[in-house]
């Protein structure tokens, strides 16, 4: 859904200069709780459909979109004015994009998307739960493993208290 353009104004004999854009904006949104690596949040208009973000992303931003998961967030009732009365902030619509790893490291290794300079190489495993959401991507480290309480990596051979 364009809006519809009355600039620059159409003269007879002059072919029609057609902009169109899209009347819908995505918020991206830090997560409250940790995602997956390949998991990013936004807040979307409540009109838009799963499969408008996903070829929103597609088309204007050029990023592979695996899947999308929406829901509708209840807007919190803490606020009163000042007869005492519960104000009520709107609604708003949540959308959880999934998105394609192996596509995002082909994209970057011809040149046509930036990511961070962190990006591992394909041969190295990808860690699906760090907490850290500094990088796109964080590596297994091999001889140590990740201690959740601690943000940070932990030796095996140090003992746990």
């Amino acid at each position: 859904m364009a809006r519809r353009m009355f600039y620059p104004l159409y003269q007879f004999g002059n072919p029609q200069l057609r902009v169109f854009r899209t009347d819908y904006f995505l918020t991206l949104v830090r997560p409250g709780v940790p995602l997956s690596e390949d998991t990013v949040q936004f807040r979307i208009p409540m009109e838009m459909t799963k499969v408008e973000v996903k070829d929103y992303l597609e088309n204007i931003y050029n990023v592979p979109v695996a899947s999308v998961r929406t829901r509708i967030q209840y807007g919190s009732m803490r606020m009163r004015d000042y007869k005492n009365c519960r104000i009520k902030k709107p609604d708003y619509k949540v959308a959880y994009v999934q998105l394609e790893v192996s596509k995002l490291r082909l994209l970057w290794q011809r040149g046509t998307l930036e990511l961070p300079r962190s990006l591992p190489d394909p041969s190295q495993q990808i860690c699906k739960e760090t907490v850290s959401r500094n990088c796109l991507f964080h590596i297994i480290l091999p001889g140590c493993r990740r201690n959740l309480s601690v943000s940070g990596l932990v030796s095996r051979d140090q003992k746990d208290h």
